[in-house]
């Protein structure tokens, strides 16, 4: 499994936009959100299962009545830093404790679910342990909580999480803003030798297309103009939908791109993240025919190294994955291309690290990720042999990272001059100034009368910054 952009972006985020509780209701929670993007949209439909529960948000942890802490495992010592975290929220409920005043700590997400009871065990302030399959239960686990149990619930669920979380209200849609994520496919069944996502998010599961759809049109109805498919691999999706006679068959994930650029006020479309193993024709064929769908692919190679890329259990070549990029480049012409890529695995010698220089070189990024290699637990990789020197990663990354923030700079420069359509998403930081969206992810920074927080409007790009575009109107 890819642990795509998404997963590296190492978002430290509060979530935001959380539902509102009766007005009786008095209790808070402070979410806490790390790692990637399913985890920003696994925090939002917490907070709306725990709205029907009568908890409202904050955003100061020192109100809160109920502190969650949504983990990721994918960076190195994810666990620690969690650990970290829970020993000055136990000094903070036990202040809260002698001022006579309840404070509930759970910890959810993927740490939760690779360390489970360990959890509570070494941070006994701990109240709740719950698994990224199991937080639709939250309410009834919470209620036992305050019955005075220690809850660790991390089985994987029998039900759909999805049927049973409350929908949030039309308002706390709107609050979130006109872009939104929406979980497609979670888990993945390939077993990258570097990877614990098979392990913490279990094997692959697709959500049907009924219910896909249903959530994209609240969100169209509450003003979103952008949605994000997201899964651990998400073009691995495929779910039952009806055919215009009313049959049931299955469906592809091009096909949903295709049924979902349908919905009224929905004007863009992404995806992430990908393997290049599901790539298929039918997708392919979204990227030439839907205009809806932008013209931006995040799909991670890991490596240029065939020799690695088998040691990674990728089962793919370099020259697969070149092949493949060829076919979508034909496809859409006007794609650009973001990838992920780990410096010094188990074994990389310096011509498998020059056979990832030489594909980057050939591939032209517009933006990737890269990272040295770091065991995981219970991963096959931490179990290899020849394990490279940290001075030799360091020096590697170094060296792939100038040559991808280049490539990066390079496909910003060329934009310069080029009239593009740009979403408008929020104010700026600077006065007089308001953010939009690049059909290729860059933010663009325009004039504040250039157009409404939603709209999509023309631009002329007329300079860069480190990693934005500067617009006027065209």
């Amino acid at each position: 499994m890819d642990l795509n952009t998404i997963e590296r972006d190492d978002i430290d985020a509060v979530a935001e936009g959380m539902a509102a509780a009766p007005a009786a209701a008095t209790r808070k929670v402070f979410i806490k959100t790390y790692g990637c993007q399913m985890n920003v949209y696994d925090s939002q439909r917490m907070t709306d299962a725990l709205a029907a529960d009568g908890y409202t948000a904050t955003d100061a942890i020192g109100e809160a009545d109920l502190v969650l802490l949504n983990t990721c495992h994918i960076r190195e010592k994810a666990a620690e830093k969690v650990y970290s975290e829970l020993g000055r929220i136990r000094d903070m409920k036990a202040e809260r404790a002698l001022a006579g005043r309840e404070m509930l700590v759970g910890v959810a997400g993927c740490v939760a679910q690779a360390e489970g009871a360990e959890i509570i065990r070494r941070s006994p302030a701990v109240d709740l342990v719950i698994g990224p399959q199991t937080y639709h239960r939250l309410p009834d686990v919470l209620a036992r909580v305050r019955g005075g149990e220690k809850i660790v619930e991390t089985d994987y669920a029998i039900e759909d999480k999805f049927e049973h979380l409350p929908q949030p209200k039309r308002a706390e849609v709107i609050k979130r803003g006109v872009t939104a994520f929406l979980t497609v496919q979670e888990g993945c069944d390939k077993f990258c030798t570097f990877c614990v996502v098979p392990y913490t998010r279990g094997s692959e599961v697709s959500r049907p297309v009924a219910q896909i759809v249903a959530e994209a049109e609240r969100l169209a109805e509450a003003g979103v103009r952008e949605v994000t498919l997201l899964g651990q691999n998400v073009n691995a999706w495929h779910g039952r939908g009806e055919t215009k006679e009313g049959k049931t068959e299955e469906w592809g994930l091009g096909r949903l791109l295709f049924r979902l650029a349908e919905i009224p006020g929905l004007a863009r479309l992404r995806y992430t993240t990908s393997h290049p193993r599901d790539m298929d024709d039918e997708l392919i064929a979204a990227h030439r025919d839907l205009p809806a769908l932008m013209p931006y692919l995040h799909l991670p190679v890991q490596s240029g190294s065939n020799r690695i890329l088998k040691a990674m259990n990728r089962r793919h070549t370099a020259k697969d994955y070149l092949a493949l990029l060829d076919r979508i480049r034909t496809a859409r012409p006007d794609i650009a291309l973001s990838g992920d890529f780990i410096v010094g695995f188990p074994g990389e010698t310096e011509a498998d690290f020059e056979a990832t220089m030489e594909l980057v070189r050939q591939v032209n990024y517009a933006s990737a990720f890269s990272f040295k290699y770091s065991p995981r637990p219970g991963t096959p990789g931490a179990e290899m042999p020849d394990h490279v020197p940290e001075t030799v990663k360091d020096e590697r990354l170094q060296r792939l990272q100038a040559l991808l923030v280049k490539q990066q700079q390079d496909f910003g420069l060329s934009l310069v001059g080029s009239t593009i359509d740009t979403l408008i998403e929020k104010p700026g930081r600077q006065a007089g100034q308001k953010v939009g969206r690049s059909p290729w992810l860059q933010p663009v920074i325009v004039d504040e009368k250039a157009g409404e927080i939603g709209d999509i409007i023309q631009v002329r790009i007329t300079k860069t910054g480190y990693n934005s575009l500067f617009a006027e109107l065209a």
